[in-house]
């Protein structure tokens, strides 16, 4: 079992914590680490959802601007994630 995402609880500060369905929130965690997560929340979600995945959240955001999808795309091909 693939153990959930060891993020900062305030970026999810809506949310009870303990009924987070991280799969099912998907989206929603990945935009808040992209928009307001440091490298630790980052690193977890890149271990829990994979580059592929937060890249395609990232890309198909409404929520996103151009700004944070730009660094995204970066970010997850730099030397800072692997």
């Amino acid at each position: 079992m693939i153990k959930n995402p060891v993020i900062r609880k305030h970026l999810l500060w809506e949310y009870n914590w303990e009924d987070i369905d991280f799969c099912q929130l998907a989206t929603v965690v990945i935009e808040r680490v992209i928009d307001r997560g440091d490298m630790r929340d980052w690193k977890e979600i890149i271990r829990f959802y994979g580059k592929p995945k937060i890249k395609t959240v990232a890309e198909k955001s409404t929520r996103l601007d151009k700004k944070n999808k730009h660094f995204t795309s970066i970010f997850l091909q730099s030397e800072f994630v692997n």
